[in-house]
């Protein structure tokens, strides 16, 4: 039941990902960009988090009501 190793590594490679994107527009001088890549790295993470917690919602509610 514990997490699934492969959800980590995706979540550590978009955070590299957003990383390198981010430092290379800010260096370019286009902040903007590097705040919306930033922004939309969130995001996706934060969707994959929300899919994770609503697995473990479900697997508690059929551990309680016997579903």
């Amino acid at each position: 039941m514990g997490i699934e190793v492969d959800i980590i590594f995706k979540i550590a490679g978009v955070g590299i990902v957003v990383a390198f994107l981010h430092t290379i527009l800010d260096q370019v001088g286009k902040k903007e960009y590097a705040q919306w890549v930033t922004l939309f790295g969130f995001i996706y993470i934060l969707f994959m988090v929300a899919s994770i917690v609503e697995n473990l919602f479900q697997k508690i509610k059929s551990v309680f009501l016997f579903q």
